[in-house]
């Protein structure tokens, strides 16, 4: 079967975004103005964009498309490439005033890029996947060293054949040892390998530096695998001068661009709620306020990001003395939750206020739901791994929350804990988009209790 390996995906890639973007643009402002002819200020905002997107997509790499395929980590660099464009646009347009360009334009542009792009990744990995299990596109490879963690890396690709990888050539340790140093040269030329991994327990340091030196004068990646299994724990490598360490845990890294996309997401997402849905606020405080006796909203110490307490804001669903013999959880036919709380609760309306915590930081759209100090203490007892998701900023909504709803004892709390664990595993916007549809969906069919 015929062996190929694509040197211009990137500049496909990198094209086909463009083109998209441009599409994205035609399309906003047909939908805007009714017309696909760009008046002078459309012009003038397209080739600034267009310009933008070109300067900042060859700084961040985002049209790379690296293996082993992973969707999740392409489209968190694109979205990362994505927000720091609109930044920067609406710098230039708004803050400096240079260009009278539409809001709504500007917004229809980048959310169908975005959309557009995602369904574009997604057909291309899916494609990808399946030219490379049947052979194509793939990469020679050569593996030195152990031949117990070699034989490891080979049953791994052979199990990924999307991976796309194809073996030329395996020489042990011995036969690295044995063998001069211009005849391993001429082999490794012979073989034309694309990448080259290095297996060790213990690898001779100055043979491993030949070894990158010549890959980096032929063009060949160099890549060491360990004989660390890490199972479920995670590693990152830091480099101390020339020491490199792996840091191992139990639990994922949050990385920087991921916290600096959830936050971005937080406020814009809240941001554009409150303004939106304020006819909706007023209503929801004047019903409230006029279906029982006491205050429309109501507040409560929850436990936060690092377990720093904080006041968490609700539409009061509840009698105003609910709690008047200690912390209690709500209960299917619960008599404290009044009618028009209990219709607020099915739909989560109740949950709204919510938006200004997230506003002001302590909360995030998505994340694990916040809880009382009372009530971690007891889910703490069955479960300690309760207390990862303390690392987290609460949230909203959650994937425990879409699937539990409101825990009725702490059996169910710690139920909904193990939900939320999974989220924490693999926290990326994508998943968050996911979890958000879903909740849309429990509103929408009134299954919140």
């Amino acid at each position: 079967m015929s062996i190929r390996y694509s040197k211009h995906l990137g500049l496909f890639v990198f094209f086909s975004d463009l083109l998209l973007f441009n599409l994205a643009l035609t399309t906003a402002h047909f939908i805007t103005f009714d017309t696909y002819r760009l008046q002078n200020p459309s012009v003038i905002f397209a080739l600034l964009v267009n310009i933008g997107w070109v300067l900042i997509s060859l700084v961040s790499k985002s049209f790379r498309v690296n293996r082993p395929l992973v969707l999740r980590d392409n489209i968190n660099t694109f979205l990362l490439t994505l927000i720091y464009h609109l930044l920067i646009v609406f710098g230039v347009i708004y803050f400096f005033r240079v260009l009278d360009i539409s809001r709504s334009e500007v917004i229809i542009s980048y959310s169908l890029f975005f959309f557009l792009i995602l369904l574009q990744r997604s057909c291309l990995f899916f494609f990808l996947d399946y030219y490379r299990s049947k052979g194509y596109n793939h990469r020679q490879i050569l593996i030195f060293g152990d031949e117990e963690i070699a034989a490891r890396l080979v049953n791994s690709f052979s199990q990924h054949p999307e991976y796309g990888y194809d073996l030329a050539d395996f020489i042990s340790e011995q036969q690295l040892a044995d063998m001069p140093e211009e005849i391993l040269i001429e082999n490794i030329l012979a073989k034309k390998p694309d990448e080259i991994f290095i297996c060790y327990k213990l690898m001779n340091s100055e043979l491993l530096k030949r070894l990158i030196r010549f890959g980096d004068e032929n063009f060949i990646k160099i890549k060491v695998v360990s004989d660390l299994i890490l199972s479920n724990n995670y590693a990152k490598l830091v480099n101390y001068g020339e020491l490199p360490v792996l840091h191992i845990t139990s639990h994922p890294e949050i990385s920087l661009k991921i916290r600096f996309l959830k936050r971005s997401f937080d406020i814009l997402f809240a941001s554009f709620v409150m303004i939106l849905g304020a006819p909706l606020f007023v209503i929801l405080y004047l019903i409230t306020k006029g279906t029982s006796h006491g205050p429309a909203f109501f507040k409560q110490e929850r436990i936060g990001r690092n377990q720093h307490p904080f006041y968490i804001f609700k539409f009061r669903s509840m009698y105003t003395d609910a709690e008047r013999h200690g912390p209690q959880l709500s209960k299917d036919n619960d008599s404290r939750i009044t009618k028009w709380g209990l219709f607020m609760r099915k739909a989560r309306l109740d949950e709204l206020p919510q938006f200004w915590n997230v506003l002001k930081g302590e909360m995030s759209i998505v994340g694990p739901r916040p809880e009382r100090q009372h009530f971690i203490e007891k889910i703490v007892i069955e479960n300690p791994n309760y207390k990862k998701l303390l690392r987290l900023k609460p949230g909203l909504t959650s994937l425990g929350q879409v699937h539990y709803g409101y825990a009725q004892n702490v059996g169910e709390m710690r139920d909904r804990m193990r939900i939320d664990l999974i989220y924490f595993q693999n926290i990326n916007l994508q998943a968050d988009l996911n979890i958000i549809f879903k909740t849309v969906g429990v509103m929408i069919q009134r299954k919140g209790k």
